[in-house]
């Protein structure tokens, strides 16, 4: 590459990474004590992915959501899974029109899927075949009804929430489901001092409300940007072994090969590979490092992989698999 074409890049990039870090403040003045969960939902849009967000209620899940609408402009949907909602209740479907000399005709009418952040709420309470609603959309960003293509509003990202404690009634994510997530976000309690702060902030008279930082224009921008970050063959080695070691078929790792049941696949490679080269642009870096690919390592796998009988017999958790691999690998 041209001196003249690196330095230009290295520009865009340092710029990105200040509009990155100033909309990250932004969002952290309304939501506190998850940091890293915002850093990794930040990371999935960079990225241009839809990510899967688990956390028990009250958390501010949904209020995340409307806050990056907002400093994102981007524009917000929410759906709320349950277990009666139809596929056509989130595409759309097609209505009978009459026109003025009695002819009649179907009309399209599209469904909040149609839209550029779409909250799917307790995704896993509805039943498979609403499920898969969104499995097109998410992958190809259109929607096929009727024999026609609709495509859907750009860009397009979904932010799925799922319950880990009430599992009642509820419908397991399908593993080609899974896979359409770039990273699995785990929402955890805030600590005392976080708490203490919300506490005080949202209780009073008025609230925080976020103020836009970027357009949506501006985050496909950016997205292309991330794709065009220089990632050393250190970085692509080490993601390459270490999707390839969690697989049992393949690896040479002893307690993965006991543990699991099955591996990630390729597209786990790529997911971490996007996501590594966004945190490092988030962090104000130039090019991602391996602790980038570490820090990044169990979001991307932990829905990509399952434990099997012996491990459970065992008490060994998909956490401790992924750390001994990020160990042994990275």
């Amino acid at each position: 590459m041209p001196i003249s074409d690196t330095q230009g890049l290295v520009g865009e990039i340092e710029a990105l990474g200040a509009r990155a870090a100033t909309a990250r403040a932004e969002i952290g003045r309304v939501i506190f004590g998850q940091e890293s969960v915002v850093e990794e939902v930040l990371v999935t849009l960079l990225s241009g992915g839809h990510a899967l967000l688990v956390g028990v209620p009250g958390l501010g899940k949904t209020l995340l959501v409307d806050t990056l609408g907002t400093v994102l402009g981007l524009q917000p949907k929410r759906v709320q899974f349950t277990p009666d909602l139809m596929p056509a209740d989130i595409t759309g479907s097609e209505v009978l029109d009459d026109d003025k000399e009695g002819r009649r005709s179907f009309r399209f009418v599209p469904g909040p899927v149609f839209c550029q952040l779409l909250m799917a709420d307790e995704i896993n309470r509805a039943s498979p075949r609403t499920q898969s609603a969104l499995l097109q959309a998410m992958q190809e960003g259109r929607v096929a009804y009727g024999g026609v293509d609709h495509p859907l509003p750009r860009p397009f990202h979904v932010l799925a929430t799922q319950n880990p404690l009430e599992q009642e009634g509820t419908y397991p994510l399908p593993e080609a489901q899974l896979d359409r997530f770039l990273l699995q976000v785990d929402v955890g309690y805030p600590n005392l001092e976080a708490e203490r702060t919300m506490l005080l902030a949202t209780t009073g008279a008025a609230t925080e409300r976020a103020r836009p930082v970027l357009t949506a224009e501006e985050l496909m921008a950016a997205q292309t940007l991330i794709r065009r970050v220089p990632v050393g063959e250190t970085v692509v080695d080490a993601i390459l072994n270490l999707v390839r070691g969690g697989r049992p078929e393949t690896t040479g790792i002893d307690a993965v090969r006991r543990h699991v049941a099955w591996g990630p696949g390729p597209r786990a490679a790529q997911s971490l590979m996007l996501a590594c080269r966004a945190r490092a642009v988030l962090d104000g870096r130039l090019s991602p490092s391996l602790d980038d690919v570490a820090a990044l390592a169990p979001p991307v796998l932990r829905h990509r992989m399952a434990l099997n009988f012996s491990a459970r017999a065992e008490g060994v958790g998909l956490p401790d698999v992924i750390d001994g691999l990020v160990g042994q690998v990275v």
